[in-house]
This record gives C-alpha cells, structure tokens and sequence, in this order.
C-alpha cells in the first residue's frame, strides 16, 4: 500500500513539474530592468523613497519598456506604480521564484522592469546568467542584455531621489 501512494506521489509531483516553468530561454534577446524598491520605512516608501519612485520614469528615459513585473509586495508596488503610471503599462505581479524565466518567455524579444527586494534580485541575477553584483542598494539600477550564446551585458544606472 505504502509503495502505490508513495508511486502515486511521485506521479503527481512529476505532472506538476512538467507545468512548472522552465529555465531561462537561451534564445531569448529580452532586456531585463533590474532594481531594488524604493528607500522605506517599515513596509512601505518614506519620503525619500516616493521621490525616488517618482523619478524612475525619467532615469529609464532611454528605454521603451515592454512590462513591469514585481512580486505583491506594498513598498516594491509602491516604487513602480509611478513608473506604471507614467509609462500606461499595468504592474504585472508574478512569484518571485524563477522570475527571470517567467520575464523572459513573457516578452523573449522586449524590454522588461523588475522592482525586488535583494535576496530575489540576487536569484533573478544569477538566473540570467550575469556577471558581477545585482543591484543592492536604493537607487541602483542593471540593465541585462540578453543575446543567444553569449553573457549578458551589463550597464548601470542610478535613480536619485
């Protein structure tokens, strides 16, 4: 009895699996926008934070985006709504697990944001693949350039407040 529930276990975690999603795509040629919320206080923006928020729109100037995503977080939310707002593109809230993956099946040919916290840009940084440190203080910014074959390439930003 314990090895048919234990075969019928194993028979549903490998359905769930094959829904899963799958690593990053390496044909795609996805610009993925990385960066930590807004400064804040307790879980949601202070001050400073909302004019750092606000600004984003302007220090993206250079990019004409595709989607916003974040996990539901309020103070993550908080920074991008203005982005949102400003651009007239929705805040697409998705699990932070396997992000990049999600991200770049999404729009494999486009250009993506992604408002985090530290711990899943670290793991959204490595899923793609780049070189050096995800973005980890308020205001930093990277900027992946996905190409088939190859590493991304990285480029700073910074948002002031």
């Amino acid at each position: 009895m314990h090895r048919r529930t234990f075969a019928l276990g194993l028979l549903a975690l490998s359905a769930l699996a094959a829904c899963a999603p799958r690593e990053v795509d390496p044909a795609a040629r996805t610009t993925v926008i990385l960066l930590r919320h807004a400064d804040r206080a307790g879980e949601i923006l202070n001050a400073q934070g909302e004019a750092r928020a606000a600004n984003l729109s302007l220090a993206l100037g250079d990019y004409s985006l595709d989607a916003i995503y974040s996990p539901d977080i309020a103070r993550n939310l908080q920074t991008a709504e203005p982005l949102s707002q400003a651009r007239g593109l929705p805040i697409t809230i998705i699990p932070k697990e396997r992000a990049g993956a999600r991200m770049t099946r999404d729009r494999p040919e486009g250009t993506v944001v992604w408002v985090g916290n530290k711990g899943n840009l670290r793991t959204i940084w490595a899923e793609l693949g780049a070189p050096g440190m995800a973005p980890q203080e308020y205001g930093e910014i990277g900027v992946l350039t996905l190409r088939p074959g190859r590493t991304p390439e990285v480029a700073r930003l910074q948002v002031q407040p």
